[in-house]
């Protein structure tokens, strides 16, 4: 092992780390806002609407995150929609995660029982209320386990950002590689920033998950 190699290229790694967090995490943003959007959607059966939102989680989920980066890096500027690499990768993350959250989030609803629902219409609550009151607290507990293995699946999904030329972590890595033929370093640094950045996202998650548990959601 050079350790050398590594002390030089640490401060390369930590740039190209701080850029992955970033987009990632805008990514993640947008597509739990899509997923929440298409899961009302769904709920509230809203015509048309309703059809659109079953097709885009269909072409989302059943087409690599690769394709749809090429899809939007490359091909929407043939029609005079143009984008810098970095928008093009947060794009991409979420059109892929909001299909996957808005299925966590979908299964978390059609998880909670169906008696609760009609109790709280019962009550006078409407369909708006309940999916706010009574379904949605529970759904997200239930959801929680999904949720969080979709945001380190995206987290992860960022590797393939080095195929437009984003300086992320994949990048730098096959870049070194490429340069000194350091394969062994240009590796090992690769996977312990990526774990400095999964593991604890998966440690919050668990708490969090526990947290809500105890709190006797979902139960």
């Amino acid at each position: 092992m050079n350790w050398d190699f590594i002390m030089k290229y640490l401060p390369l790694y930590r740039k190209a780390a701080v850029l992955t967090v970033k987009i990632g995490t805008a990514g993640i943003l947008l597509s739990v806002v899509i997923g929440l959007v298409c899961v009302a959607v769904q709920y509230f059966k809203i015509p048309v609407i309703r059809e659109i939102t079953t097709a885009y989680i269909e072409i989302s989920r059943n087409t690599p995150l690769l394709i749809q980066l090429f899809f939007i890096y490359y091909g929407l500027p043939k029609i005079g929609i143009r984008t810098n690499a970095a928008a093009c990768g947060v794009a991409g993350l979420a059109f892929l995660g909001g299909s996957y959250m808005a299925e966590a989030f979908r299964s978390g609803i059609d998880a909670v029982e169906t008696i609760q629902m009609e109790s709280a219409y019962s009550l006078g609550l409407n369909r708006w209320q309940t999916l706010r009151y009574v379904v949605f607290p529970q759904a997200l507990s239930i959801s929680m386990p999904a949720f969080m293995a979709n945001i380190i699946f995206l987290l992860k999904e960022t590797s393939v950002f080095s195929a437009i030329s984003l300086m992320d972590l994949m990048f730098t890595a096959k870049d070194l590689i490429g340069l000194y033929y350091q394969t062994t370093e240009s590796l090992f640094l690769l996977v312990v920033f990526y774990l400095l950045i999964l593991l604890p996202v998966s440690l919050v998650g668990s708490l969090v998950e526990r947290r809500l548990r105890y709190a006797g959601f979902g139960t």
